[in-house]
């Protein structure tokens, strides 16, 4: 009996050994693509010429921050797409709220035909020209709103926000529908307060998605170029860096230091959403297992 458990006990650390190596080589896998580009925006341009540059800087030279930081155009980029995403942040946990908390009352009228109906919109699209027609219908195109509306609302993440609302104790409404408290007292005041975890999380996702967001702006964005957020203009660098007349007008001419700015651009956009984390963590595991395996 004994012996069985020493086996056991042995067997057991041999698998958190291989699992903290497995996880250990995955977050490396993760990270060092990050310190490379740091490196590379930090290096010098005849290094980066040579192709010398892997996990550490060589010959330092801050020119690539210095010509971001100098260049309004990044600034303003970079001002209008954290006012973006803290907008889209704040208008989609509202309308995922809304969205998700009648579709828990069991007596809703068509609660199943709502719970389909909507389901249906994950896995069916009707494509770019649709979607560009009823943009141009509503006359969006060229208009902010454009960034914002759209994409308010997540179904899958309003399917998390409605199984998390499934967790909270019925007994906690029915003693406030007892007590006399309206539809969206009870929201507001027992399912806003008990679901931070959740909405964290949600936050963390909805901001993400905004802060790198590039496609639609792309697509319904042409002319005004003062609504481009950061990762627009990103792609349109990365994608035109290596033309003369592009690489003239960005402020650098000598060679290898496109690549060190383009390394300090994408350094310069992801930094600040990286930031975000660490303030939501400790919501972060809790909110995406209760509000997924809870139905």
């Amino acid at each position: 009996m004994e012996e069985n458990r020493m086996i056991h006990s042995f067997r057991s650390k041999v698998g958190d050994w291989v699992f903290v190596i497995i996880c250990v080589i995955i977050s490396l896998i993760c990270l060092l693509p990050m310190v490379n580009l740091l490196a590379r925006s930090l290096s010098g341009v005849d290094y980066l010429v040579k192709h010398e540059v892997y996990l550490w800087p060589k010959g330092w030279n801050l020119e690539a921050y210095k010509t971001v930081l100098d260049d309004a155009k990044y600034i303003r980029a970079f001002v209008w797409t954290a006012v973006l995403t803290v907008i889209c942040t704040i208008l989609s946990l509202f309308m995922t709220t809304i969205c998700a908390y009648p579709l828990i009352f069991p007596h809703l009228k068509g609660r199943g035909f709502v719970n389909i109906l909507i389901t249906i919109t994950m896995f069916f699209n009707a494509g770019t020209i649709p979607n560009y027609l009823l943009m141009k219908d509503y006359g969006l195109l060229e208009n902010p709103l454009v960034l914002i509306v759209p994409g308010c609302l997540s179904v899958y993440n309003m399917i998390i926000m409605r199984s998390f609302f499934y967790g909270i104790p019925d007994s906690l409404r029915e003693s406030a529908e007892i007590d006399g408290a309206s539809f969206f007292r009870i929201l507001a005041s027992i399912y806003v307060p008990l679901s931070k975890p959740v909405m964290a999380t949600l936050a963390l996702f909805y901001a993400v998605g905004r802060w790198n967001g590039y496609y639609d702006a792309l697509m319904y964005i042409k002319k005004k170029k003062e609504l481009y957020p950061l990762q627009l203009l990103l792609y349109n660098i990365l994608n035109n860096i290596n033309q003369v007349e592009v690489a003239t007008q960005e402020g650098f001419s000598q060679p290898g230091l496109s690549e060190s700015l383009k390394a300090a651009i994408v350094m310069f956009s992801t930094i600040p959403i990286l930031c975000i984390y660490p303030f939501l963590q400790k919501y972060f595991i809790h909110g995406v297992t209760l509000g997924a395996v809870k139905e």
